[in-house]
């Protein structure tokens, strides 16, 4: 080798200048993280100046066995004006023994880890951290998962904090969640899924593939993903479902240990998978479904079966509708489908029925749920049913030894109500029904409904329960038709309508008092008999106490109506309350029959039982990497010892995740934990508390501060 022979003595990846422009600055890592479609700077420092003669190439490679023709090699060389594989590199400056490169991969490259080395003649010189991360980039007009709104870009992308909506049709709450994409180690764990999930490397061009396949690792169904869902109510080995706050913890665990995580359900499930889709690139949001449908075997309906008291039957139902249920939605065109399908997809990570042998659902388009094109890839069918389903109740009795059953009210509006997700650049619910169904009733819809019902196997209306008890079906069946698929909903003659109201907020500790009211809108007057049954039911139907029923028989003359109260003692329900592990919600049932007519009504409410907040004291306003104090303060307002009470904290960019055992806070006890807090990010950062016990699951609050230079 000769003095003259052209060396790279240094690389300078000029990151903050380059994260800048890729909004990738807020990755904690020491690479470069760019994305692809778009132009980064490279500084070489040279031996020598660069002459015309010079050979100079620089190799990006990706994966185990990098090569040219699978485009997971590139060899760019700025003087050459042909490459095939849609990368190109120019010199933009060259001075002296400094040379700046503009490099600009496809935009259709795969995303991942890339290893550069730069060749001159016969040398190659690899910097010491070599390791340049490709995201997908929804800023660049050719990448699939373009999006052209900035406020919505800021918040499906950037956004490192957000909610996840919870709660009951009548009672929605957002329970805060930190996402927290670009915390250590998390770009690592999402590179690290990529590897997991077997894809080639030229499907990792693909959202539409990527998506699926994250959909798919989030749980630990089938690879050993990332979270082990648990729906027991036993959560000993591991951390409920109810004490996470954000999916930072969860992720950083997986990576450090290769093993599934415990546990989760639909919301922690959801927030990790928004994280693991922001981290790559692909604009992504938790969306709530409230009265979801569970429908097992695609007919578009969900029995629920009730005893003579109005009672629940745990045992019976295959189907069952969730209070809510949380998947996400991510943007993308689908290139792979019919014109017309771009925009939002649905996936979903819960792992609850499997599609080509395997735990994972969608991407779905929005747009074909709505219209009911439920024949379109993927899932679509079952995420259709999760928000169209009708509700089919049966009364169940024996008679002589066999179940008889009498069809008593079909609803065919109640699944799929207030689909909801965390409004763009605001703290708030935003309500995103009508991008998946049009409005209820509505022309569109029963064409919608048509349409659908015209893909799904037709099944005739019969109960269906896990029991066989299809074969001793003949007792007692009405209304079996074979076609009918569509259900329409039955509408009474009498004018005799049902209600159910609870008189006051539920706190524990407090009576539940509740009112159902039984209400006549026409002339005439009408003998109804009543049944009302009240369950601690946990958020996916699960019946955990039977508490109290009542049955009356009420008279109505003309327009009137008569209220009938349910009360339940504190004593009745608390030790139930306290021995569950989830979340409770107090769940009604009505059944009402007016006497001398066929007309059969029913009515279900889920109340939500309410709790005293916790006080953040800090200031609004803190400088970069100078200390503040953060304090919370919880007062127990409720006549009941909330025992073995945690307060887990976490501050992205502000402090790491803190845990306070408090122990058993008596009535009127106040607790005050205080956190020193370092900010390490400028902007508007969120602190999140939660509170935990035996009685009272999960009391969350979030307040923000804005970081200052």
């Amino acid at each position: 080798m000769t003095a003259s022979d052209l060396k790279v003595t240094n690389v300078d990846f000029l990151k903050s200048q380059n994260s800048a422009q890729h909004h990738t600055d807020a990755y904690e890592t020491t690479s470069l993280v760019v994305r692809r479609g778009q132009a980064f700077l490279l500084q070489l420092t040279l031996s020598r100046e660069l002459r015309a003669s010079d050979k100079l190439a620089l190799h990006f490679s990706i994966g185990e066995r990098p090569m040219k023709p699978l485009g997971t090699l590139m060899s760019l060389n700025p003087r050459s004006t042909r490459d095939t594989s849609g990368w190109h590199i120019t010199i933009a400056k060259s001075s002296g023994t400094e040379c700046l490169l503009s490099v600009t991969s496809a935009a259709d490259a795969p995303v991942g880890k890339y290893g550069l080395s730069v060749k001159t003649g016969s040398n190659i010189y690899k910097p010491e951290n070599n390791t340049v991360y490709l995201l997908f980039n929804p800023w660049c007009e050719s990448d699939i998962v373009f999006l052209s709104n900035e406020a919505e870009r800021n918040e499906y992308v950037l956004s490192d904090t957000g909610y996840i909506y919870v709660g009951s049709v009548y009672s929605i709450h957002g329970r805060p969640w930190n996402f927290g994409q670009f915390e250590e180690s998390i770009l690592d764990t999402c590179m690290y899924l990529l590897d997991k999930s077997k894809l080639k490397m030229s499907s990792r061009r693909d959202p539409v593939v990527v998506s699926r396949a994250m959909s798919a690792l989030v749980n630990a169904n089938d690879e050993n993903g990332v979270l082990l869902g648990n729906w027991s109510g036993k959560y000993e080995n591991g951390t409920s479902p109810m004490a996470w706050i954000g999916s930072v913890a969860i992720l950083q665990q997986y990576y450090k240990t290769k093993k599934p995580v415990g546990f989760g359900q639909c919301w922690v499930f959801s927030g990790v998978l928004t994280t693991v889709m922001r981290c790559l690139g692909i604009p992504a949001r938790s969306v709530s479904n409230f009265n979801s449908a569970h429908d097992t075997d695609e007919n578009l309906r969900v029995d629920v079966y009730l005893n003579e008291k109005g009672e629940k039957l745990k045992w019976m139902s295959v189907d069952s509708v969730w209070n809510f249920h949380v998947w996400n939605d991510v943007w993308m065109k689908r290139r792979d489908l019919p014109s017309g399908f771009d925009g939002w997809q649905a996936i979903d990570s819960t792992p609850q029925e499997q599609s080509q042998g395997i735990f994972q659902c969608g991407p779905c388009p929005l747009k074909a749920i709505r219209d009911g094109e439920v024949y379109l890839p993927y899932d679509s069918k079952f995420v259709y049913a999760e928000v169209n389903a009708d509700k089919v109740y049966w009364r169940v009795t024996e008679e002589n030894g066999r179940n008889k059953y009498v069809k008593l009210n079909v609803e065919s509006q109640s699944v799929g109500a207030n689909i909801s997700t965390k409004a763009v650049g605001q703290n708030r619910r935003e309500d995103i029904t009508w991008q998946y169904k049009f409005p209820e009733g509505s022309s569109e819809e029963r064409a919608s409904m048509q349409k659908a019902t015209s893909y799904l196997q037709p099944s005739g209306l019969v109960p269906r329960s896990g029991f066989g008890a299809m074969r001793s079906m003949s007792a007692g069946l009405d209304n079996v038709d074979g076609r009918a698929v569509v259900q329409n909903e039955v509408v009474p003659k009498s004018g005799v309508e049902l209600a159910i109201t609870n008189e006051k907020p539920l706190y524990p500790g407090e009576p539940i008092e509740v009112v159902i009211t039984v209400k006549s809108t026409a002339a005439g007057s009408w003998t109804v008999a009543l049944a009302g049954s009240c369950q601690l039911q946990s958020y996916t139907g699960k019946v955990d106490a039977n508490l109290g029923y009542i049955n009356e028989t009420v008279k109505l003359e003309g327009k009137s109506e008569v209220r009938v109260p349910l009360k339940i003692t504190p004593d009745a329900y608390m030790k139930a309350l306290a021995a569950a592990e989830d979340e409770e919600h107090v769940h009604v049932t009505a059944i009402a029959e007016i006497q001398g007519t066929p007309e059969k009504l029913t009515k279900e409410a889920a109340l939500s039982f309410e709790y005293p907040p916790i006080q953040v004291q800090m200031p609004e306003t803190a400088k970069l990497n100078k200390d503040f104090t953060c304090a919370f303060i919880f007062k127990n307002k409720l006549n009941v010892p909330l025992d073995n009470c945690k307060l887990m904290v976490e501050g992205l960019g502000i402090f790491k995740m803190a845990t306070f055992e408090e122990g058993d806070v008596q009535p009127g006890r106040i607790i005050k934990s205080e956190v020193i807090c370092t900010p390490t990010r400028a902007g508007e950062k969120k602190i999140v508390a939660k509170l935990t016990s035996n009685q009272v699951k999960t009391i969350s609050v979030e307040k923000a501060i804005t970081i200052t230079h």
